[in-house]
């Protein structure tokens, strides 16, 4: 299954009421890389009074995790409008932290809400994406003359070749996208070397 996730992280800014909402939009594939973003965000604005933040892990369609908090905002005022943009973005694998500086000047709930939404749609709207790729890992033994084939084909389905071993055959350990590996065994399956007997 491929989808879009971030190719890179961005940061934006957007202000309200002299408020300054902070967006950071990155790359996260499990809950632990999440929280090292949100780590790194909090110690980059050490003394912002909210560190807002929601995530969506794997497939935006099927997502395996999805979380979200509110800082200290009141509940469902931040965390949740987050959320919600991300899962309208067909983006997968992402982490959005919105840090606020509090301007003096209270938005109230329906405010905090369009602000936290803002804050994080401006951020997805500037994130550049990439396909993301499943790759199943495939082992073949092949003859020394079919290791640069095997190699051509590997990259031409959009894999990878991970490990090679020369003896009397060339052992290889390829990584190929999921949805294309029966299409791979049969493409392969005249030049393997069966070495059980």
């Amino acid at each position: 299954m491929t989808y879009p996730v971030p190719d890179t992280q961005v940061e934006t800014l957007y202000e309200i009421k002299k408020s300054k909402f902070i967006a950071y939009a990155a790359y996260a594939d499990s809950r632990e890389a999440a929280m090292a973003l949100l780590a790194k965000v909090k110690s980059r604005y050490p003394d912002a009074r909210h560190h807002c933040w929601a995530y969506l892990i794997g497939s935006p369609k099927q997502p395996l995790l999805l979380a979200m908090d509110d800082d200290g905002e009141p509940s469902g005022t931040a965390g949740k409008p987050i959320l919600n943009v991300l899962q309208h973005k067909n983006v997968g694998d992402v982490m959005v932290i919105v840090t606020r500086y509090f301007g003096g000047i209270k938005l109230g709930a329906g405010g905090l809400v369009r602000a936290y939404s803002a804050a994080a749609q401006h951020a997805m709207s500037q994130l550049p994406t990439k396909q993301e790729v499943n790759l199943s890992e495939v082992k073949l033994n092949v003859d020394f003359k079919h290791e640069q084939f095997v190699r051509h084909l590997v990259q031409h389905n959009g894999g990878e070749v991970r490990e090679c071993q020369y003896a009397q055959h060339v052992s290889m350990c390829v990584g190929v996208p999921t949805d294309g590996v029966d299409e791979f065994e049969l493409q392969t399956a005249a030049i393997r070397i069966d070495v059980s007997s």
